[in-house]
């Protein structure tokens, strides 16, 4: 699975775009689906946190958590606009970064209390797309000609192919 740098290298107008949705209104903001125990979706908001190290989020003890810690499918969706449908969508791995150093830089970075139960989790990008339905954004045209939205997508090259049920 391609890194958060890995993507930005290789659509760089895509991972801009992403990123000014994410964070439209200040701290990212978006919607994190992860997989339940069952193999049912679970949907959360969270603040997701990028920077040149990554893409991040940090999980309190939570069924979210619990759900990342088992299974580290996720699906990330920006928080709607307020003035049009435009939306970010990424899926991939969520793996917890263990490192002190790192876990230092980025807790002052996105200034996370030291003193609550959260872990940190960095995803991995396997899809990224964002669909641009009203105002253009950064690189991006508004709609197709025929009025369609503006769908770009991108998928990590190295990502093999799931074999299909039959």
């Amino acid at each position: 699975m391609a890194s958060w740098s890995d993507f930005t290298a290789a659509s760089p107008r895509l991972a801009e775009a992403v990123s000014a949705l994410m964070a439209q209104y200040g701290p990212g903001l978006g919607y994190l689906a992860t997989v339940r125990a069952d193999g049912g979706p679970r949907v959360h908001p969270v603040s997701p946190v990028i920077t040149d190290e990554g893409l991040f989020c940090f999980v309190l003890d939570t069924p979210k958590r619990r759900d990342l810690e088992r299974d580290g499918r996720y699906a990330l969706h920006s928080f709607p606009p307020e003035n049009s449908d435009d939306e970010a969508y990424l899926a991939g791995r969520a793996h917890p970064v263990t490192d002190p150093g790192r876990l230092r830089r980025l807790a002052t970075h996105a200034h996370a209390a030291p003193d609550v139960d959260w872990r940190l989790f960095e995803f991995t990008v396997e899809v990224a797309m964002v669909a641009r339905h009203g105002c253009a954004g950064p690189g991006l045209r508004t709609h197709e000609p025929g009025g369609r939205p503006n769908v770009q997508i991108w998928r990590d090259p190295a990502r093999r192919p799931q074999a299909r049920a039959s």
